[in-house]
């Protein structure tokens, strides 16, 4: 249910207007509920004046609840059954290889039969184009297809300081030649920043009117959260609140505790290390829109702001993400995360949008509001959300019903708007009637009178990924545990 109107004059760019930069912001593990209007604890003034002056869809979904998968359907818009990643990517998957070609060479997405990416199709539309921070869908010792600007990090996450890069060329703004690993000695969100800010410079400098596409992806607020990984000024903003917005269920009977012992131990500092990494991402995004508010950009700019996958600070009984328990699960906290788009005259201030919205939704998205060509793509699984971002949308086309899918190796979720069914190649199905329990509590699956709904609704997640999966590449037929991928499916 939308409770605010886009303005219905809206429309996406034009041959008469400047073709809009675009500014994708992707923290890690953010769960939809930290953001400061959801948990008044949390101090993000950056986020909250993104969300006054955009607007968030307040139920958006990754496609698989674990990093790897999930950043690799934002850059393809296709599902993990449709691009081959289905769990985070082991270091030993990222290592550099000596091969010309090795298995996760950074142009892996694009060697699948007709995939394209966020990277590739902006290069092709000539914008300029800059990756900083957290990759992990392949190894980032190179730039990506269509990066001219990429300072990376090594792997999917680490310590803040120290972290594990790749060594940045001062001169070209990409990796050394050859690739030399090193380690950064600044607290790394702050780094992040840094080197966004270096993008920014160059291509405000070159004097190239070409517009830009800067995704910005912090490791933050992924752990660690203790032993001295954050600043103290930021820990100290959280010395005196014990969380009061955070449920403290009692630990479900799928809860992985050996995976997070210290969360689970120690709430109040696991939750004052995770706040903390957040409100450094804040002040991250602030440097960001002042550096273009003051180059006289931030108003042609299309900032969007999400996460990979959702996380779980001890709600619905565990710590953790998708392989936080076992079996692995697609529950609320771990799928829900934050969306905020915000583009002043085009994008509705202030608003907020209720209907579902998937993160495979982000390509086709991006291709509309700026005009950039997509290579077609049967697999691609999303649908462009720029008509409900701008207010164009026609009656009936507000009024769809909108069914969001998750997967996660052999685990795959449909949800309607009053049910969400997970099957499971081996293991427990659930279903749950979210309009009588949203927080999903009691499974259905098993009940004789709801056999009809769990039945029709198989029959639907069967048909949708029947149409959205490369048989190579599909995760029903593939052994994920949540404890890393180390090759490519063949």
């Amino acid at each position: 249910m939308r409770t605010t109107t886009a303005n219905e004059n809206a429309s996406a760019t034009t041959d008469d207007d400047p073709r809009p930069n675009v500014l994708l912001l992707v923290t890690d593990d953010q769960g939809a509920w930290a953001l400061g209007s959801q948990m008044p604890e949390l101090h993000t003034p950056a986020l909250d004046r993104l969300q006054r002056e955009g607007t968030t869809l307040d139920r958006f979904f990754c496609a698989s609840p674990v990093c790897s998968p999930a950043r690799a359907s934002i850059a393809t818009g296709r599902m993990p059954s449709a691009h081959g990643v289905h769990d985070w990517l082991s270091p030993e998957a990222l290592a550099r290889a000596e091969s010309p070609r090795p298995p996760y060479s950074p142009d892996f997405l694009e060697r699948a039969d007709g995939a394209d990416s966020l990277g590739a199709m902006f290069s092709r539309a000539g914008y300029r184009c800059g990756m900083v921070g957290k990759w992990h869908i392949g190894s980032s010792h190179t730039p990506a297809p269509g990066f001219e600007y990429w300072w990376a990090h090594q792997l999917g996450g680490g310590p803040y300081y120290g972290a594990p890069i790749w060594a940045h060329d001062a001169q070209t703004g990409r990796p050394a030649v050859p690739a030399t690993p090193a380690h950064e000695p600044e607290h790394l969100t702050e780094a992040i920043t840094r080197q966004s800010l270096d993008a920014l410079r160059r291509w405000d400098e070159s004097g190239d009117q070409a517009p830009f596409f800067l995704q910005v992806n912090w490791t933050a607020p992924h752990d660690p959260w203790l032993d001295g990984n954050h600043p103290e000024e930021l820990l100290a903003l959280y010395d005196e609140t014990d969380f009061p917005s955070v449920p403290r269920p009692s630990a479900h009977p799928w809860f992985r505790s050996e995976g997070m012992p210290r969360a689970a131990s120690d709430r109040h500092g696991a939750l004052a290390g995770y706040c903390a990494a957040v409100t450094g991402v804040d002040r991250s995004i602030a440097a960001l829109l002042a550096a273009l508010e003051v180059r006289g950009e931030l108003e042609n700019t299309i900032v969007l702001f999400t996460s990979d996958n959702g996380f779980a600070c001890g709600h619905h009984g565990y710590w953790g993400k998708g392989n936080g328990t076992r079996p692995l699960n697609v529950w609320e906290p771990s799928i829900r995360v934050p969306f905020i788009a915000r583009w002043p005259g085009r994008i509705a201030a202030g608003a907020v949008e209720s209907r579902p919205a998937s993160a495979v939704d982000l390509y086709d998205t991006l291709a509309e509001l700026t005009g950039a060509t997509p290579r077609p793509d049967p697999l691609r699984a999303g649908r462009s959300l720029a008509p409900r971002l701008l207010g164009t949308e026609s009656d009936e086309e507000a009024a769809a019903p909108i069914v969001i899918h998750d997967e996660y190796g052999a685990l795959r979720m449909l949800r309607t708007e009053r049910f969400k069914l997970v099957l499971r190649r081996e293991g427990p199905t659930e279903l749950y009637d979210l309009a009588e329990d949203p927080g999903e509590e009691r499974n259905l699956a098993d009940e004789p009178r709801h056999h009809g709904t769990r039945e029709a609704l198989r029959a639907q997640l069967e048909a949708w990924f029947a149409r959205r999966e490369d048989p190579a590449l599909s995760g029903w037929r593939a052994e994920v545990d949540g404890l890393g991928q180390g090759a490519p499916l063949t």
